[in-house]
């Protein structure tokens, strides 16, 4: 009778080891559309041995589940960095990264640096880049040539052939524009009200150039394709549309620093399989794999030298838009305090309003 208890007992422990042993070979990744295109994951999988079961979500759902979990349910998520020291503040559902496990050489630094500094809270590092993008300028260089910043957009050459955005990001350009930084200001109401004080007195000076504020993507690219309107504030991946269009259009990095997004690695609390997320780290950003996410998600990755095998015109098209200095010059958004957005808001109601 001992022995067979003994012996049920051991059979019970190598079973229970063997489970865990078959989860830790699987990677739950809670990631965006086409971040994890099949082909990627069929690879990885075929080199690793390891099984990788994606969630699509986004960046409010991501902090959702986790949230409901205490940082379980999944081993790699995917949120913007701005998106990470707050939640982690708030909820702690994150685990900080062990940067000494991931490929620093496979990094575009300029981006590794930002994210770093925009992902640390209590000196910990909780995030490293992926995905990315940027809103900057959109040309037409045969009728706007000399468009260059966002403040070019207030020519008074220009009247009536401009668009852009009525929201938060416009504030952000034409403070950059108009020589002062808004996010070093963040911590500071005071001085962020000033900054947007003086932002406010522009866009409502440059509200005769506006053919339009712009709301859906589709309406701004057909102002640009009809030629109604000659340079608008918007995003990289529209410049590049209407340039296989009509080469005259294209995005334009501006002189003071395209504004850009980046999503991230991030490792919940709980995760079962760290070694499999870092595996899957280094594995996406060689720069040849990286490339076939870029053709799946749309967006460039901040693997260092992945433009090279991305498709001919798109390679060709984002080198023009991005050489290394602009790449450098992106300002990269942090997570934004309380109370700003309100502030904003009230900025953004008396520029419409203005007459």
């Amino acid at each position: 009778m001992i022995k067979k208890a003994l012996l049920g007992a051991g059979i019970a422990a190598l079973l229970a080891g063997t489970a865990l042993s078959a989860q830790a070979e699987t990677l739950r990744l809670l990631t965006w559309g086409g971040y994890a295109p099949d082909k990627v994951v069929k690879m990885f999988e075929k080199e690793t041995g390891i099984k990788v079961k994606v969630t699509k979500s986004n960046n409010e759902e991501m902090i959702a589940k986790l949230r409901a979990t205490g940082g379980g349910g999944f081993d790699l998520a995917q949120p913007s960095q701005d998106r990470i020291t707050g939640a982690q503040a708030e909820y702690n559902i994150y685990k900080p990264i062990d940067l000494g496990r991931i490929k620093k050489e496979l990094f575009i630094p300029s981006m590794l640096e930002a994210t770093k500094k925009n992902t640390t809270l209590n000196g910990k590092v909780y995030g490293v880049p992926h995905v990315w993008g940027t809103s900057g300028l959109v040309v037409n260089r045969d009728k706007a040539p000399d468009v260059k910043d966002y403040l070019d957009l207030c020519n008074p050459k220009y009247k009536g052939r401009v668009s852009y955005r009525l929201k938060r990001p416009t504030l952000i350009a034409f403070a950059f524009s108009m020589g002062m930084d808004p996010f070093a200001a963040y911590s500071d109401k005071a001085k962020y009200g000033e900054i947007l004080k003086k932002v406010e007195a522009k866009l409502i000076e440059c509200k005769p150039n506006v053919k339009a504020y712009w709301t859906g993507g589709d309406a701004l690219l057909n102002l640009l394709r009809s030629g109604e309107v000659w340079a608008a504030m918007a995003w990289d991946t529209g410049g590049w549309k209407l340039n296989k269009e009509n080469p005259a259009i294209t995005f334009v990095a501006p002189k003071s620093g395209a504004l850009g997004w980046i999503d991230t690695f991030a490792l919940p609390r709980k995760t079962k399989a760290e070694d499999a997320a870092y595996k899957w780290i280094n594995f996406v950003m060689q720069p040849k794999i990286a490339a076939m996410i870029t053709a799946a998600a749309g967006n460039f990755t901040a693997s260092k030298g992945a433009d090279a095998y991305v498709e001919e015109g798109l390679k060709k098209r984002f080198q023009e838009s991005f050489p290394q200095e602009a790449i450098d010059n992106i300002k990269w958004y942090p997570p934004v305090p309380p109370g700003l957005e309100e502030m904003e808001g009230k900025v953004l109601d008396r520029v419409k309003a203005a007459k």
